[in-house]
Protein backbone atom coordinates (compact mmCIF):
# COMPACT_ATOMS: atom_id res chain seq x y z
CA UNK A 1 0.00 0.00 0.00
CA UNK A 2 1.28 3.41 -0.90
CA UNK A 3 0.15 6.75 -1.41
CA UNK A 4 1.15 9.46 -4.32
CA UNK A 5 2.56 12.48 -1.99
CA UNK A 6 3.54 16.18 -3.29
CA UNK A 7 5.06 16.93 -0.58
CA UNK A 8 4.87 16.85 3.18
CA UNK A 9 6.25 19.98 5.33
CA UNK A 10 5.81 21.80 8.57
CA UNK A 11 5.25 25.58 8.46
CA UNK A 12 1.62 27.80 9.44
CA UNK A 13 -1.68 27.62 7.89
CA UNK A 14 -2.08 30.30 6.33
CA UNK A 15 -5.47 30.47 5.67
CA UNK A 16 -9.23 30.02 6.75
CA UNK A 17 -10.10 29.55 10.41
CA UNK A 18 -6.89 28.51 11.38
CA UNK A 19 -4.94 30.89 9.94
CA UNK A 20 -1.88 30.97 12.28
CA UNK A 21 -1.63 27.64 13.28
CA UNK A 22 1.16 25.48 13.29
CA UNK A 23 0.57 22.57 11.60
CA UNK A 24 2.07 19.86 9.31
CA UNK A 25 0.61 19.97 5.06
CA UNK A 26 0.47 16.61 3.82
CA UNK A 27 -0.38 17.27 0.05
CA UNK A 28 -0.85 14.84 -1.84
CA UNK A 29 -0.47 14.65 -5.88
CA UNK A 30 -3.13 14.45 -8.19
CA UNK A 31 -6.42 15.81 -9.03
CA UNK A 32 -9.65 15.48 -10.43
CA UNK A 33 -10.00 18.82 -11.45
CA UNK A 34 -7.53 22.03 -13.34
CA UNK A 35 -8.23 24.94 -11.74
CA UNK A 36 -6.25 28.20 -13.44
CA UNK A 37 -5.16 29.55 -10.15
CA UNK A 38 -3.82 26.55 -8.63
CA UNK A 39 -0.27 26.62 -7.62
CA UNK A 40 0.40 22.95 -6.93
CA UNK A 41 2.22 20.79 -9.84
CA UNK A 42 -0.12 17.45 -9.34
CA UNK A 43 2.05 15.50 -11.65
CA UNK A 44 5.06 15.47 -9.17
CA UNK A 45 5.05 12.68 -6.08
CA UNK A 46 7.06 10.79 -3.81
CA UNK A 47 5.21 6.92 -2.79
CA UNK A 48 5.61 6.67 0.41
CA UNK A 49 3.96 3.89 2.56
CA UNK A 50 1.55 4.73 5.37
CA UNK A 51 4.24 3.80 8.41
CA UNK A 52 6.51 6.04 6.39
CA UNK A 53 4.08 9.16 6.34
CA UNK A 54 3.20 8.80 9.74
CA UNK A 55 6.85 8.64 10.76
CA UNK A 56 7.60 11.74 8.92
CA UNK A 57 4.38 13.59 9.86
CA UNK A 58 5.69 12.96 13.55
CA UNK A 59 9.05 14.15 13.49
CA UNK A 60 6.99 18.01 13.93
CA UNK A 61 5.99 19.22 17.25
CA UNK A 62 2.55 20.02 15.90
CA UNK A 63 -0.61 17.64 16.27
CA UNK A 64 -2.64 19.62 13.74
CA UNK A 65 -2.13 18.28 10.25
CA UNK A 66 -3.18 19.84 6.86
CA UNK A 67 -4.64 17.16 4.38
CA UNK A 68 -4.60 18.29 1.11
CA UNK A 69 -3.66 18.03 -2.48
CA UNK A 70 -4.44 18.51 -5.07
CA UNK A 71 -7.44 16.50 -4.70
CA UNK A 72 -6.82 14.13 -1.30
CA UNK A 73 -9.91 12.21 -1.66
CA UNK A 74 -8.52 11.01 -4.51
CA UNK A 75 -6.09 8.65 -2.20
CA UNK A 76 -6.93 9.47 1.66
CA UNK A 77 -8.54 6.19 3.39
CA UNK A 78 -9.88 4.93 6.73
CA UNK A 79 -6.47 3.28 7.54
CA UNK A 80 -4.08 6.30 7.13
CA UNK A 81 -6.84 8.49 9.05
CA UNK A 82 -6.72 5.90 12.07
CA UNK A 83 -2.58 5.85 11.82
CA UNK A 84 -2.56 9.81 12.58
CA UNK A 85 -5.27 9.63 14.98
CA UNK A 86 -3.40 7.06 16.97
CA UNK A 87 0.05 9.63 17.09
CA UNK A 88 -2.48 12.13 18.47
CA UNK A 89 -3.50 14.46 15.17
CA UNK A 90 -5.85 16.45 14.88
CA UNK A 91 -7.06 16.36 11.09
CA UNK A 92 -8.31 18.88 9.11
CA UNK A 93 -8.84 18.19 5.12
CA UNK A 94 -8.99 20.71 2.40
CA UNK A 95 -11.14 19.60 -0.05
CA UNK A 96 -12.30 20.32 -3.79
CA UNK A 97 -15.88 18.60 -2.30
CA UNK A 98 -16.30 16.90 -6.03
CA UNK A 99 -15.97 13.15 -3.69
CA UNK A 100 -16.63 11.56 -0.55
CA UNK A 101 -15.03 11.56 2.48
CA UNK A 102 -13.66 9.16 4.76
CA UNK A 103 -14.79 9.01 8.04
CA UNK A 104 -13.25 10.25 10.87
CA UNK A 105 -11.94 13.62 9.59
CA UNK A 106 -11.94 15.76 12.32
CA UNK A 107 -12.70 19.51 10.27
CA UNK A 108 -13.56 19.84 6.82
CA UNK A 109 -12.84 23.08 4.75
CA UNK A 110 -14.42 22.73 1.45
CA UNK A 111 -13.01 24.69 -0.98
CA UNK A 112 -15.58 24.40 -4.53
CA UNK A 113 -13.84 25.16 -7.60
CA UNK A 114 -15.57 26.47 -11.01
CA UNK A 115 -18.25 23.84 -13.07
CA UNK A 116 -17.46 21.49 -10.09
CA UNK A 117 -19.31 23.16 -7.63
CA UNK A 118 -23.23 21.43 -8.16
CA UNK A 119 -21.46 17.92 -7.34
CA UNK A 120 -20.28 19.28 -3.87
CA UNK A 121 -24.10 19.10 -2.59
CA UNK A 122 -24.40 15.17 -2.52
CA UNK A 123 -21.04 14.07 -1.63
CA UNK A 124 -20.24 16.04 1.89
CA UNK A 125 -22.26 15.40 4.95
CA UNK A 126 -20.33 18.00 6.97
CA UNK A 127 -18.74 20.94 6.19
CA UNK A 128 -16.69 22.89 9.10
CA UNK A 129 -15.77 25.59 6.58
CA UNK A 130 -16.51 26.84 3.48
CA UNK A 131 -13.44 28.99 1.50
CA UNK A 132 -14.38 30.04 -1.67
CA UNK A 133 -11.93 31.66 -4.50
CA UNK A 134 -13.90 34.60 -5.22
CA UNK A 135 -13.72 35.57 -8.61
CA UNK A 136 -17.29 37.21 -8.91
CA UNK A 137 -19.56 34.09 -8.73
CA UNK A 138 -22.71 33.46 -6.70
CA UNK A 139 -21.50 32.73 -3.35
CA UNK A 140 -24.63 32.94 -1.77
CA UNK A 141 -26.30 30.14 -3.78
CA UNK A 142 -22.41 28.39 -2.33
CA UNK A 143 -23.65 29.10 1.05
CA UNK A 144 -27.12 27.98 0.66
CA UNK A 145 -26.13 25.08 -0.98
CA UNK A 146 -23.33 24.12 1.23
CA UNK A 147 -24.14 24.72 5.15
CA UNK A 148 -21.25 25.37 6.82
CA UNK A 149 -20.19 26.90 10.54
CA UNK A 150 -17.72 29.22 8.93
CA UNK A 151 -17.55 31.30 5.91
CA UNK A 152 -14.46 32.47 4.03
CA UNK A 153 -14.10 34.51 1.01
CA UNK A 154 -10.75 34.23 -0.79
CA UNK A 155 -9.14 36.87 -3.23
CA UNK A 156 -8.03 35.17 -6.62
CA UNK A 157 -4.77 35.62 -7.00
CA UNK A 158 -4.64 35.83 -11.24
CA UNK A 159 -2.39 37.86 -13.79
CA UNK A 160 -6.04 38.98 -15.27
CA UNK A 161 -6.59 41.18 -12.50
CA UNK A 162 -4.98 44.52 -12.13
CA UNK A 163 -2.81 44.22 -8.99
CA UNK A 164 -2.79 40.51 -9.37
CA UNK A 165 -5.85 39.91 -7.19
CA UNK A 166 -9.28 41.12 -6.71
CA UNK A 167 -9.02 41.88 -3.15
CA UNK A 168 -10.83 45.64 -4.00
CA UNK A 169 -14.00 43.48 -5.39
CA UNK A 170 -13.83 40.69 -2.15
CA UNK A 171 -13.62 43.19 0.38
CA UNK A 172 -16.37 45.53 -1.11
CA UNK A 173 -18.32 41.77 -1.24
CA UNK A 174 -17.84 40.61 2.26
CA UNK A 175 -18.84 44.56 3.92
CA UNK A 176 -22.15 43.81 1.89
CA UNK A 177 -22.27 40.72 2.93
CA UNK A 178 -21.12 40.34 6.54
CA UNK A 179 -21.81 36.04 7.43
CA UNK A 180 -18.62 36.36 5.14
CA UNK A 181 -15.20 36.53 6.23
CA UNK A 182 -12.41 37.63 4.51
CA UNK A 183 -9.32 34.78 3.90
CA UNK A 184 -5.97 36.06 2.75
CA UNK A 185 -3.27 33.53 1.94
CA UNK A 186 -0.71 35.05 4.26
CA UNK A 187 1.62 31.91 3.56
CA UNK A 188 2.16 34.03 0.65
CA UNK A 189 1.95 37.66 2.43
CA UNK A 190 4.99 36.84 4.59
CA UNK A 191 6.65 34.39 2.31
CA UNK A 192 6.52 30.95 3.69
CA UNK A 193 5.92 27.86 2.97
Amino acid sequence: MSYRINEIFYSLQGEGYFTGTPAVFLRFSGCNLKCGFCDTRHEEFTLMSPADIVEKVKSYPSRHIVITGGEPSLQLDTMLIDMLHDEGFFIQIETNGTRRLPEGIDWVTCSPKGNAIGECEVKLRTIDELKVVYEGQDVEALANALPAMHYFLQPCSSPRYEGGSNTADTVAYILAHPHWRLSLQTHKLIDIQ
